[in-house]
C-alpha cells in the first residue's frame, strides 16, 4: 500500500502556530484563566500545538494532557533534591552538543527546540544555547565519535531532533553512516505525538537511507494522545522499515493508574510500537508535584504484569548519574 504522505511544510506551519499563551489555551478550553501560573511561564515557557489542544477534552482542570503543559504554582514551591541538573549531565559534556554518558552510545543534541514544552521535562534548565551542532560544533562532534571506536549508536536527542528540516537530518545521518564502528541511529522525539504531520517522506528517506539501522523512540504518556493522524504516523514509520518503541514518564495525576497504563500499552501495540521504558520521575527543579515514590512505582507495574503479557509491559526504570545503564527497579523484568 501507498503511503499518503503529508505536505512536506505542514509540519512547520503547525510549529509556528502553536499555542504560547496561557490565556489563549485555556479560553480555547472554557477554562478559568487563574489556573495558569505567571512566575512559572516566566520560567518555563508554554508551548503546545494546536493538534494536540484539539485532544483535550474541554472544561476539563484534571485532563492529562492539559496537566503536562499547563505552568501552575506548584512549580515554584523548592523541593529538596530537586535541581536544574537531575542526571549531572553537564558533567557529561565533553564539547557543545555532545553527552557521553554510556561506553558504547553517544547523544547527540540535534536541537534544542521542542514542539513542545513539557512541564516535567528534565532538560527544561538545560544551557541549549552552548550546545548547538550547527557548523564547526558538528564536525568537532564527528571527530568526536571517530576517536572513540566503542561507540556503536548515535543517538539524536534534543530538545526534540526532529525540529532539525529534512534535509539537514539526511547530512547528519549521512555524515554519521560514514563512521564505520557506528551500527545504529536512534533517535528520540515527541514529533510524531504531537504533530503527526512531521512524519514527512523526506523524514523517512533521512531516517533510512544509509547502512545505519534506525530505531524511533517515541514519548508518548497517555492514550489520550494518541489519535487516527498518529496512528497513521506511525504506520508510515513502520512500513519503511524502522522499528518504533514508546517510553513514558510516570506522572503523578496524569497516568499512575493501573487502567490507564494498561490501556497505553495496549493501545501503543495496536498501533505497531512496543513499549520501551516506564521512568520515574527525574527530580528536575519545577517538576516535584509529578512525582511518585518508587514503592508506588513498582506496585503498580506488578499489577500490570498480572494483566498483560510481558511483551507488553514497559520496563521500570530510573536513571542515576555515573553508572553504566538505566536503572531496573524491578530487576527480573
Amino acid at each position: 500500500m501507498t503511503a499518503c504522505w503529508p505536505a512536506h511544510d505542514a509540519w512547520q506551519h503547525a510549529l509556528r502556530n502553536a499555542i504560547t499563551d496561557p490565556n489563549e489555551l485555556l479560553a480555547k478550553l472554557a477554562l478559568p484563566v487563574q489556573l495558569g501560573d505567571a512566575a512559572a511561564l516566566a520560567q518555563f515557557a508554554l508551548r503546545v500545538p494546536r493538534e494536540l489542544v484539539a485532544r483535550i477534552r474541554p472544561g476539563d482542570p484534571e485532563d492529562p494532557i492539559l496537566l503536562q503543559v499547563l505552568p501552575q504554582q506548584q512549580e515554584m514551591i523548592p523541593v529538596s533534591g530537586f535541581s536544574a541538573d537531575p542526571l549531572a549531565e553537564l558533567g557529561a559534556n565533553p564539547m557543545p552538543g555532545v553527552v557521553h554518558k554510556y561506553r558504547d552510545r553517544v547523544l547527540l543534541i540535534g536541537s534544542g527546540g521542542c514542539a513542545i514544552n513539557c512541564r516535567y521535562c528534565f532538560r527544561r534548565h538545560f544551557p541549549y544555547q552552548d550546545n548547538q551542532l550547527g557548523g564547526e560544533h558538528w564536525q568537532q562532534a564527528l571527530t568526536y565519535i571517530d576517536t572513540h571506536p566503542e561507540l556503536e549508536e548515535a543517538i539524536l536527542s534534543g530538545g526534540d531532533p526532529l525540529v532539525t528540516p529534512d534535509s539537514r537530518l539526511k547530512r547528519m545521518v549521512a555524515d554519521l553512516a560514514q563512521r564505520s564502528h557506528l551500527k545504529r541511529l536512534r533517535v528520540h522525539t515527541r514529533l510524531p505525538i504531537v504533530i503527526p504531520d512531521r512524519v514527512t517522506e523526506g523524514l523517512v528517506n533521512a531516517l533510512t537511507g544509509t547502512r545505519l539501522k534506525p530505531v524511533l523512540v517515541l514519548h508518548c504518556n497517555h492514550p489520550q494522545e494518541i489519535d487516527d493522524s498518529v496512528r497513521d504516523a506511525i504506520k508510515r514509520l513502520i512500513r519503511a522499515g524502522i522499528t518504533v518503541l514508546n517510553q513514558a514518564v510516570l506522572l503523578r495525576g496524569i497516568n499512575e493508574s493501573v487502567d490507564t497504563q494498561k490501556a497505553l500499552s495496549e493501545t501503543l501495540f495496536e498501533c505497531g510500537v512496543l513499549p520501551y521504558y516506564l521512568f520515574v520521575l527525574d527530580p528536575v527543579a519545577g517538576a516535584a508535584h509529578f512525582d511518585i515514590s518508587d514503592a508506588e512505582a513498582k506496585q503498580l507495574v506488578a499489577k500490570l504484569q498480572a494483566c498483560l503479557p510481558g511483551y507488553l509491559v514497559p520496563r521500570l526504570a530510573r536513571e542515576i548519574p555515573g553508572e553504566p545503564s538505566k536503572t531496573l527497579l524491578l530487576p527480573g523484568q
